[in-house]
This record gives C-alpha cells, structure tokens and sequence, in this order.
C-alpha cells in the first residue's frame, strides 16, 4: 500500500501541477490503533509553480483533496499555509510532522521539527484538544454505550489533554507514547489496551459500555485546565517568523523553479 500511496502521490503532482515535500499517515493508523477498515489518511504538503505565487487573487486556493479508491483520504496544504499553521501551533500540523507513518519528505520535516517546542501553545493544544473529548463523548447515550470507534478516539483526546497538563509540551502523535507519559493507572492501561485489540480486529462500530477501568479517562477535565499554567510562557514568535520566512522562501524559490 505505501508503493501504491508513492505512485498516487506522483499522479497528483501533476494533476495538481505542484510539488509534493511532505506526505505522512495523519489518521488511525498514525495514531496506532487502526482497524481493518480505517481509512489511509494521508497529509501532504506542496509547492506550486512560482507564477502561482504571483497571481492578484486575493485568496487563492490553498489546500486540495481526493478521496480515492482502496480507501485513500488525501488532504494537501500549500507550503505557505503549513508554515503559517505552524507559527499558530496548529496541533493537527504538528502530529503531521510527527507521524510514524512517511510516504514521502524532502527533507521539509526536519527543518521544522526543530521549531516546535518554541512555537507550541500549551494553552491552544489543551483546548484542541479537550475539544475533541468532548465531540467524541457525545456519542454516549444516556444508558451508558459508546462505539468503541468514539471511546479510543475520546480516550486518546483525554490522555493527550493528560499530557500536556503533565509536560506542557506536544503529546506524541503516537497513542502509546502519549499513554506511557501520562501517568496512567496500571489498571486503567490495561483496559485501553484490551479496547484497542477489540477494535483492531472489529471495526469498532460495536456499542459498548466502558469498563470501570477507563472512567478516569471519561470526564472532562474542564477544572484542571482552568487552572493551567504552563511553566515556559516566553513569546518568541517574532524571531521564529524571521527564521521560518527565510526557510520558506529558500525551499518555495528552490522548488518552484524546478517546476515548469
């Protein structure tokens, strides 16, 4: 599949006349607790042809997405719109830029690996975050069952919120590297991980009720982030633009005169 996903992504460079620097699973599957019917959420970022970036649009496209056979999810930013996200510690950027899963980079992701812990917004990410909690809680019904597909997704929201009251950095984009940090019960593991198997193997549109052992992972912890104070509350993002738009410019120059 990740052959297949190589030649796809050639085909979209030249269906989208682009330049593809950065492609990465994004979904599940990045996440690590895949099914056998997830889809392959696959997140690119690209360069267009510099007459592209001189057009008097004034809000030009800056995103394009295919939704594919053999389910294939592709979503792709502009280069200029993923540094942008990234200088507003966009947290769905960042678990791009640490997903386990590449299918494709030019080198891009270590460039701006480095700027993440200067440009990561603890208080922002919480609230992501904790938004997505409460989204995928939603789908309890007053009796108490949930899909398993919601519970891991509500599960993985709340150990991430965990987290970053802990750490006050980015959580992994891995689950499990999320999960060992953020000071779970032994009890309480060892029900997610029994959870996950059960959704690697059904699907996870199943409704259950969750065990007893999770409940620590199922309330909103609306309190704890009032009081949130994250310890380093520097702003250097001006010295971060300076730097990035220089990157941006050398690598959108250096790529957008290769393509013609």
């Amino acid at each position: 599949m990740k052959e297949k996903i190589q030649a796809v992504l050639d085909t979209l460079e030249k269906k989208h006349d682009c330049r593809i620097l950065f492609a990465v699973e994004g979904g599940s599957r990045a996440w690590g607790f895949a099914s056998p019917d997830s889809d392959y959420d696959v997140r690119a970022v690209y360069v267009r042809p510099a007459e592209w970036y001189l057009r008097l649009d004034e809000n030009p496209p800056d995103v394009w997405t295919e939704m594919l056979p053999d389910d294939l999810d592709i979503s792709a930013w502009d280069i200029r719109k993923a540094f942008v996200h990234l200088l507003k510690s966009n947290p769905a950027f960042l678990e791009w830029l640490g997903s386990p899963i590449i299918y494709r980079d030019m080198g891009l992701a270590g460039e701006l690996s480095p700027f993440l812990p200067d440009v990561f917004n603890p208080v922002h990410a919480v609230h992501h975050y904790a938004s997505m909690f409460r989204h995928a809680a939603e789908d309890r019904t007053p009796d108490g069952t949930i899909s398993i597909k919601k519970l891991c997704y509500a599960l993985r929201a709340n150990v991430a919120v965990r987290w970053i009251l802990l750490h006050g950095t980015m959580p992994p984009t891995e689950f499990w590297k999320t999960l060992d940090g953020a000071d779970i019960a032994p009890e309480t593991r060892q029900a997610v991980d029994e959870l996950v198997a059960v959704k690697a193997t059904t699907g996870g549109k199943e409704r259950i009720v969750p065990k007893d052992a999770l409940l620590p992972l199922l309330f909103d912890r609306e309190r704890e982030i009032r009081a949130f104070k994250p310890k380093n509350t520097t702003d250097s993002t001006a010295q971060i633009k300076d730097v990035l738009e220089r990157i941006f410019f050398a690598r959108a120059l250096a790529i957008t005169r290769q393509i013609r």
